[in-house]
Order: structure tokens, then C-alpha cells, then sequence
């Protein structure tokens, strides 16, 4: 079945758009800190070290919000949860436009975070298990697709509406998804497979599912998901929210390099699609290696490019092979677990990696703070990424066309 023909399905297909609109605003928030953070920057006076804890305020909460939403949506439902962590991220978007100091706007941008966290894991869960088996990968790439949509929704805003608005207008338009809950909350379903267990599911407590997830039969896939979620997050926040920063650091005004960033942006959609295909052709093995491993060069030709052209270049590999490792990411996890700990499961690997998208920002700003270069900040990108590729390697295990574990 080709995509065209998954999206004929209109069950799917509305599932599979309102899910992914609500991942489109998760990113568009996170993609908007990083371009307001650079003009905070000018405005506040903020030192790389402040940058680094600002960035790493959405990350901390993610931390928390992923490991709650995932194991209350085990025990609520994904529906339920879904729209809560939607509610919550967008509100707390809004309120920190009426942040007057850098401890207030860290605090909401920490509350934000807690939803930002939580939403991600729910909803690919959600979408995960109700597609058939066949087309599972590819829809849950697709649904990872709307990521680079939120980026550039982001990116547009931002080239268009801060230098002109202010910053502060940007969050006001990081809380409109408030109001798409309200459509959300009648447009989708929990997936009958979760339905016909949610009685004894919701029994398991939270240390049991903690075990089952660490049991024999589990063991090696949580080892090599939580390797596989700190490096792609660390490495995706630690780049990615510095990376408007780093185009100035690298010499280019702020307009300048918002405009750059963009354009870097609009690869992740063909990085996205290319890894849909490639998914159900070639298994999630052989996209996350392959696509790990590109990034990692990807990087290592960002820190070391010293032209205009080879910085554009570098950037739009780093977005088209880092994104389409994520969508792979996202697709493969869910399946590595039945349904009575799979939302936990998901929830957990995404928690860990979440540490990672705390302590990237906080080490950049600490090493731009020193003096570090750049080519070295990237070159150890190079190397995080690079473990990432090698665990899927070595303890990943092949799960094309499988059928959902119960």
C-alpha cells in the first residue's frame, strides 16, 4: 500500500491528521524558544550560560511530562491524556508572554515543557496502535512529518513576527492550540486494541510495568532505546536550539540567520518522507543506522564548514537526516512492547532522553561560554550520535510488518 492510498482510509487519515496537527504545535513551541531565545539575548543581555539553562527549562519538564503521560495513558487512556498535555503546554506558551524576568519566564517555560513532554509519547503510541501492521511505520513517520511543519511554522513566525512584534507575540500564538483541544476532544478515539485491556491495564502500578519493561524478554530493547533516545535528543537539542545562535556566532546578523534557519527547516520535510519510504522497504534497522550515522557526518561538516554555501549545505543535511531518524525513532519504539506497558514503555525511553535535551543546551552554553569552538562543540555531536547508530546495531532487533505485541 502506498502512502497516497493509507491516507484514502478516513479513518486513518483523520486520525492521523489530527494527531499530527497536535505534533505540529508541540514542535511549533519548542522551535519558537529557540528563535526567541536569540532575541532575548539582545534584549535581556542574557550570557551563553543563561541561554543554556533558558532552552533547558522545556527539557526538564519533557523529562517529567513523558514518564507521567506515558504510564497515565496506560492507565487513563491516550485520548484523555493527549488533550490534557495539549491544554497544558499551550496555556503556560501563552502566559509566558507576560513574563517580566528571566526566573518567571523559566518557570513557565518548565510547566510548558511538562506538556510538551507528555504529548509526544501519547500520541505516536496512539496512532501506533491503530493502524494495521503494514502500514504502522510509514503512518507514524508521516505523523512525525508534522514536526518539521511545526519548525517551520516556527521559523516563519519568527523571521516574519519577531522583529517586527517582539518576541512576546510569539508565545501568544504558542497558545492557539488551546483551542484546537476543544475540536480534538471529539475527533479521535482510543484504538480498540487498548480499549478491550484498559480494565487490567489500568490495575498494573507503575512498578510493575517498570519491571515489565526491564524483564528478560524486554531487557535488551530498553537498553538500546534508552541509549537511542539520550544521544538522538541530546544531539537534536544541543544542535537544533543553539543553531539561530550559532548562525550569529558564525557571523550572520539575526535576520540573517533566521532566514538560514529556514531554509535549513524545509529539509526536514524531504527527510521525513524518505525515511516513510524507506521504513516499510528496508526495516527501521537500516533507517535508524543509516540515518544516524548521516547526521553524525552531517555534523562534523556543520563544525568545520567555513563558507556562506557549505554552512547552508551542512545545515540542510543535519535537518533532512537527523529529522528522518527521528520519524524512524518514533515508529520503531512503540512496537518493542505489548499493550499493557507499551505507553509506560514509549513514556520512559522518551523521559531519558529528555535528560539529554536538558544537559546539550546547558553543555553548549557552558562550552560557548569558555570559548570553545564550534568545530569542537560539533565534532562531539559526531561522537554522540555515532554511539546512537552503533547501540541500534548491535541490540536492536528487526520488527517490520510485525503485528502488535497485546
Amino acid at each position: 500500500m502506498s502512502k497516497l492510498e493509507l491516507l484514502r482510509h478516513p479513518k486513518q487519515r483523520k486520525l492521523l491528521f489530527s494527531a499530527g496537527f497536535s505534533w505540529l504545535f508541540d514542535a511549533m513551541d519548542v522551535g519558537i524558544i529557540s528563535f526567541i531565545v536569540t532575541a532575548l539575548t539582545a534584549e535581556w543581555k542574557l550570557s551563553p550560560q543563561q541561554v543554556g539553562v533558558l532552552t533547558s527549562m522545556n527539557s526538564v519538564g519533557m523529562v517529567i511530562g513523558a514518564a507521567a503521560a506515558g504510564y497515565m495513558a496506560d492507565r487513563f487512556g491516550r485520548k484523555t491524556i493527549l488533550l490534557w498535555t495539549l491544554l497544558i503546554f499551550s496555556v503556560a506558551s501563552g502566559l509566558s508572554a507576560l513574563a517580566a524576568s528571566f526566573a518567571v519566564l523559566c518557570l513557565l517555560r518548565f510547566i510548558t515543557g511538562i506538556g510538551l513532554g507528555g504529548e509526544l509519547p501519547v500520541a505516536s503510541t496512539l496512532v501506533s496502535e491503530s493502524m494495521p501492521a503494514r502500514d504502522r511505520g510509514r503512518a507514524v513517520v508521516l505523523l512525525e512529518s508534522f514536526w518539521a511543519g511545526g519548525w517551520l511554522v516556527a521559523a516563519l513566525v519568527s523571521y516574519f513576527v519577531i522583529p517586527k512584534y517582539g518576541w512576546q507575540i510569539a508565545f501568544v500564538i504558542g497558545a492557539l492550540p488551546a483551542l484546537y483541544a476543544i475540536y480534538l476532544r471529539k475527533s479521535i478515539e482510543d484504538a480498540p486494541r487498548f480499549k478491550e485491556q484498559q480494565a487490567s491495564v489500568s490495575k498494573l502500578s507503575f512498578g510493575t510495568k517498570f519491571k515489565s519493561i526491564w524483564a528478560k524478554e524486554h531487557s535488551r530493547s530498553t537498553l538500546m532505546l534508552w541509549i537511542l533516545w539520550f544521544t538522538v535528543v541530546f544531539s537534536y537539542y544541543g544542535m537544533f536550539l543553539w543553531l539561530p545562535s550559532v548562525m550569529v556566532l558564525k557571523g550572520f546578523s539575526l535576520v540573517k540567520s533566521f532566514e538560514y534557519v529556514l531554509i535549513m527547516t524545509i529539509a526536514q520535510l524531504p527527510g521525513y518522507f524518505t525515511a516513510a519510504y524507506f521504513i516499510e522497504k528496508f526495516g527501521r534497522k537500516f533507517v535508524m543506522v543509516t540515518y544516524l550515522t548521516l547526521t553524525a557526518l552531517s555534523a562534523l561538516w556543520f563544525g568545520y564548514a567555513d563558507t556562506e554555501g557549505m554552512l547552508i549545505a551542512a545545515g540542510i543535511c543535519l535537518s533532512f537526516f537527523n529529522l528522518g531518524a527521528w520519524g524512524g525513532m518514533y515508529a520503531y519504539t512503540p512496537e518493542l512492547y505489548p499493550t499493557r506497558v507499551r505507553s509506560t514503555g514509549v513514556g520512559l525511553a522518551t523521559s531519558v532522553g529528555r535528560v539529554g535535551g536538558v544537559i546539550a543546551p546547558l553543555l553548549v552554553g557552558v562550552m560557548v561560554g569558555k570559548g570553545i569552538s564550534i568545530d569542537t562543540i560539533f565534532g562531539m555531536f559526531f561522537v554522540i550520535v555515532l554511539i546512537g547508530a552503533i547501540g541500534v546495531l548491535l541490540l536492536g532487533k528487526e520488527t517490520k510488518g510485525r503485528e502488535l505485541a497485546d
